[in-house]
Order: structure tokens, then C-alpha cells, then sequence
């Protein structure tokens, strides 16, 4: 089973910087990690590889420091690595980024499986998965919560829902974005952390996809941040001290003066 698990390189939360020009995330220089979801991701394309035999590939678009996303993910048990880099690219949105990426695994070639993190702690929309799914014309299954049973041809998977979940029988190839209640993702050995040092990792290029160069970057991107500010400080304010019921009280009585 040859699989590409799509991850990304995030700021820390505590590292977050904004872009006054562009209202972009300003990525180049700032200490990052790999997206918290996409662990999951690396994870289970690797149990499924070990399990059933093939690659393992990981795929990020993002500046030059992203490769060290990709050498981790190769010191899991990832096989290659391949980082779509170009000033081009800057300031893709959901739609640009699921494009790009599309032909990026185009030009990769022969897939059975794509995973994906369900969302990205950067923008929590959830969006790039399906919207890889979309441009390749791929079935996908999202909030994959277990891999119930695979086959030549075929996945069974459960699916997590607001409440309960479901079972879904999909063709391969597919992709899926999974959840945290998956797996638990592995530390890496010793061995695969000098594995990751020495590997290859390729770059591609907007020279080296074929993409419209208006459905890129910014330019190709429908949505666009208008305004980024921080919300005023809250000032004033007081703590309620007692039992229980007597905080409850004297809040019912706060709420009915304000409103009167």
C-alpha cells in the first residue's frame, strides 16, 4: 500500500506573528512544529505501511524551514519526504493550498491511500483535506477515528460523529483526514533519527508542477484576510465570593441590573 500523508509545519501558539502588508502568517524565522493533527496522520500511514508492505511518503508545502517537518516525519518510519517550496505559493489560502498540493501528489504519481490531519492549529478549518479530495476526484472519508479493515481495493473505516460514529466502505485509492483518537503517535528510535538526517528530501517548484499560475498563491486564492486587530482589553470586573448558591444569586442580581 503506497500512502502520502499531507502534514503541515505550524507556528508555536506562542509564536504566532502577522504580516501588517499581507495579513498572512509570517512563517520564515519562527520556531514551528508539525501540526499536533498530522502526528496522527504520520502515525497511522506508518502502522499501515509496516502492516501491509509499500511506501510511506510525506508531503508539506511551505518555506525552507518546513523540511525539518519532513526529516521528523522520515525519524517515524516515513520513507521520503517532499516539500513544495516557491515564493509563488505565498499566501495560498485553503482553496490554493489544496490545489497546489493536488499537483504536487500528481507529480509524485502512484497512490493508494492520501491521509491528513483533520485540521491545521493555525486555521482550524478543516479544509485542505477535503479540498485535495476534490481536485483529484478522490472518495473521501473525513474524522477518521479507526482503520476497521483493509484490502487490495477497499477500506472499512469508522468515522467520529457528534454523536457516535459510523462504519464506511470506501474504494481505494481515497483519502482521509483522521482524529486524535486513532493512534498514539510513536517516538522516534534512535535509528530513525539518523535516518532523517542523511535523507533526501525533494523540492518541487512551480516550474515543476503543472498548475494555473492564477490558481496560486495569493493571486489564486478566493479568500483573503481584509483586517487582523486585537480585541480591547477587558477592564472593570469583580469575583463573586461564597457558596454556591449565594454567587448564583448575586449574579442573577448583576445580569437583571445591567439589563434594567
Amino acid at each position: 500500500m503506497n500512502i502520502i500523508v499531507c502534514i503541515k509545519q505550524v507556528p508555536e501558539t506562542t509564536e504566532v506573528r502577522i504580516n501588517p502588508e499581507t495579513n498572512t502568517l509570517i512563517r520564515e524565522g519562527v520556531k514551528s512544529i508539525i501540526n499536533p493533527f498530522d502526528m496522527y496522520a504520520i502515525e497511522e500511514a506508518v502502522r499501515l505501511k509496516e502492516k501491509f508492505g509499500g511506501k510511506a511518503i510525506a508531503l508539506t508545502m511551505g518555506p525552507p524551514q518546513a523540511e525539518a517537518a519532513l526529516r521528523e516525519a522520515i525519524s517515524m518510519g516515513i520513507d521520503e519526504g517532499y516539500l513544495v517550496c516557491d515564493r509563488a505559493f505565498a499566501g495560498s489560502d485553503t482553496w490554493a493550498t489544496s490545489y497546489t498540493l493536488a499537483g504536487a501528489i500528481k507529480k509524485i504519481g502512484q497512490f493508494d491511500l492520501i491521509i491528513c490531519g483533520k485540521q491545521a492549529s493555525d486555521g482550524d478549518t478543516a479544509q485542505v483535506g477535503p479540498g485535495i479530495a476534490t481536485h483529484l476526484d478522490l472518495p473521501q472519508v473525513t474524522y477518521v477515528k479507526k482503520v476497521e479493515e483493509a484490502t487490495a481495493t477497499s477500506l472499512t473505516l469508522e468515522r467520529m460523529m457528534e454523536e457516535g460514529f459510523e462504519i464506511i466502505q470506501t474504494p481505494l485509492p481515497c483519502l482521509i483526514t483522521v482524529v486524535k483518537e486513532i493512534n498514539e503517535p510513536r517516538i522516534p528510535s534512535l535509528k530513525g533519527m539518523m535516518r532523517a538526517k542523511s535523507a533526501k528530501i525533494t523540492a518541487l517548484g512551480q516550474k515543476d508542477l503543472d498548475l494555473d499560475p492564477q490558481s496560486i498563491g495569493l493571486c489564486g486564492s478566493p479568500t483573503q484576510v481584509v483586517k487582523i486587530f486585537t480585541p480591547p482589553q477587558r477592564v472593570g470586573g469583580q469575583i463573586l465570593n461564597g457558596e454556591p448558591e449565594e454567587v448564583a444569586e448575586k449574579l442573577v442580581k448583576l445580569i437583571k441590573d445591567e439589563i434594567h
